[in-house]
């Protein structure tokens, strides 16, 4: 997407691979939407971290940064044995693997990258298809969401209101978005709508980083509080609600997502409110059998007891953190909640609109 800091625009992806000092770039989104600053991590460790701290975060874009991680750690390593080469290699993948369990887009990314390494006979071969695979898949990502977009946009019509949760936007991913892909789509094609975005605590994704991106892009929209959505609902101000997802289970349609998803889809459900999930191919899990068993990040307390902002002190302006909560208790902080099949309406994907139940039979057209 097209970002304007101090009345100069250019266009950028999420994450990206700098061959020559074998680093990747990111976004460092945590500052967002009060400071827009690029970093560079050195090594895979830092990659992870990187992950792990939400310095990048969206399904898309951190299995993008894993899949980089992935080739900078194999580019990294010296010698040309290929036993001792394939050892690292796994390391480096169990690292990025761990550090956030919920998402398969780091899982999926990787294996992909695993399987093209594989045809190289040796080392360097091997560093080299590393790389060229990251690539293919950061590509993949932007194709998936314009697809996503260019299917999803006959949703939405003149008049609707649209909530959204979290940030499943450009972000979340290399370019373009999930959930924000249709409405990207309708605005190019003229289509007059309005947004709102839940604030999506403890984290406020959709207060800092999904209206910083409709408002760089000029899409009419409001923050509205995450417990305002059932009372907007309920007074027919909302026509139809996209979200993202971290992991969709191809057999069973089960979604998980940024915690308060489930009760989003619920409210939706009792209002009659069409309720979509836009995802790309890589965010399918097509092994996992039940909901119940998708891995649920538990977050540090901290972010629930909390809050981040700017604070200016004198002439100085950095990023701080302040206790909201009473001072001697606790909190509990998952990460993410799973939404059943039966609260969807549709899945928005690059190869077309379907109902949850649908994945399994329609699993070679979904790749």
């Amino acid at each position: 997407m097209n970002v304007t800091i101090d009345k100069q625009t250019r266009h950028y992806r999420t994450v990206t691979f700098d061959a020559a000092t074998n680093s990747v770039r990111l976004i460092e989104q945590r500052l967002l939407p009060h400071e827009f600053k690029i970093i560079s991590t050195a090594n895979y460790r830092e990659t992870a971290q990187a992950i792990k701290d939400m310095v990048v975060r969206g399904a898309g874009a951190i299995g993008a940064t894993a899949a980089y991680g992935l080739a900078q750690g194999a580019r990294a390593f010296r010698g040309g044995n290929l036993v001792r080469f394939k050892s690292h290699v796994e390391a480096v993948f169990l690292t990025l693997k761990s550090a956030r369990p919920t998402a398969v887009d780091p899982v999926n990314a990787m294996n992909g990258v695993l399987r093209i390494m594989a045809s190289g006979e040796n080392v360097e071969e091997q560093q080299a298809l590393a790389l060229a695979a990251s690539e293919d898949f950061a590509n993949n990502d932007v194709r998936h969401c314009a697809e996503i977009g260019q299917h999803g946009v006959k949703l939405i019509h003149d008049g609707m209101r649209i909530l959204t949760h979290c940030n499943a936007g450009w972000l979340a991913f290399v370019d373009i978005g999930s959930a924000t892909a249709p409405i990207y789509a309708a605005q190019k094609v003229g289509v007059q709508f309005h947004v709102f975005c839940d604030e999506t605590r403890p984290r406020s994704q959709g207060a800092t980083l999904t209206a910083w991106e409709l408002a760089q892009q000029g899409v009419s929209h409001q923050i509205i509080a995450d417990n305002a959505a059932g009372h907007l609902m309920q007074r027919g101000e909302i026509d139809m609600v996209i979200v993202g997802s971290d992991r969709t289970l191809g057999r069973t349609g089960d979604v998980a997502n940024k915690i308060g998803t489930y009760t989003k889809a619920v409210l939706a459900k009792r209002h009659g409110i069409p309720f979509y999930v836009a995802i790309p191919l890589s965010t399918i899990d097509w092994e996992m059998e039940s909901g119940a068993k998708i891995p649920i990040e538990e977050r540090d307390q901290n972010e629930v007891l909390g809050a981040w902002g700017m604070v200016k002190t004198r002439s100085v302006t950095h990023f701080a953190y302040s206790r909201v909560a009473n001072p001697t208790s606790g909190a509990r902080n998952p990460g993410f909640d799973v939404t059943p099949p039966d609260l969807i309406t549709g899945i928005i994907t690059p190869a077309g609109i379907f109902k949850p139940k649908e994945l399994w039979k329609n699993r070679k057209t979904l790749g």
